[in-house]
């Protein structure tokens, strides 16, 4: 299983400029992606840093890793990244959102990419649609990815990104984000606005929650 080490950056028209700059920089391609992400009423998946979504007709499962939960972030610069494993096995993602939100009704057999059954027996519903341009660069002696994104509701957002194997060296990773974050002289995810624009209520107990203000959220939530 692989993890993927990113970083988001506020990207402006200056950005392509830059990269273009930026030595041994190819582009690797244009694409438009639709993504419906997924959640109980609750936000019990959300809460817990875990983002399930469709994409291009397959299921994703965005995890943090146990760095990552545990806070061990390290530096300032290590602090602004993300680590996620990816899970794209789909009877593996329904046992994980099924061990979150404490349900054991259903059997692990049968599952398919078209059979969305299992959303609603699970109480599973679709919070955040939308769809975006993404144009992709890659620094190849690097191993760095980095994607331009803008969304369908007017929000523009690049990533760096590394991809490593589970346990893999994490601090290299984190390294080439710093250097390649130096170059480009450069932070929030389109997730984030777009819960802020579109879904305030969810947006705020999201935050109160990731930042540790248990009595905020619990006052809120009266």
């Amino acid at each position: 299983m692989s993890v993927e080490v990113e970083r988001k950056f506020s990207c402006s028209a200056d950005t392509l400029k830059k990269l273009e700059e930026i030595g041994g920089m190819l582009c690797v391609g244009q694409q438009q992606i639709h993504d419906q992400y997924f959640d109980t009423p609750e936000f019990h998946l959300t809460l817990r840093d875990m983002w399930l979504r469709k994409r291009k007709g397959c299921w994703e499962l965005k995890c943090p890793t146990a760095e990552a939960q545990s806070g061990k972030q390290g530096e300032a610069a290590a602090s602004l990244c993300t680590r996620y494993k990816e899970i794209t096995s789909l009877p593996e993602i329904h046992l994980r959102v099924k061990e979150v939100i404490k349900q054991d009704r259903e059997s692990e057999a049968g599952f398919s990419q078209e059979d969305e059954s299992w959303l609603s027996k699970l109480d599973l519903v679709c919070f955040a649609e939308f769809t975006t341009a993404r144009r992709s660069f890659t620094l190849k002696e690097e191993g760095v990815q980095i994607d331009l994104d803008q969304a369908d509701f007017g929000y523009h957002v690049g990533e760096i990104e590394v991809l490593i194997s589970e346990g893999g060296d994490e601090q290299a990773a984190l390294e080439k984000i710093r250097k390649t974050a130096e170059k480009l002289g450069i932070l929030k995810g389109k997730m984030d606005v777009y819960l802020k624009r579109n879904h305030p209520e969810h947006y705020i107990i999201l935050h109160l929650y990731k930042y540790g203000n248990k009595k905020g959220l619990i006052y809120y939530k009266r």
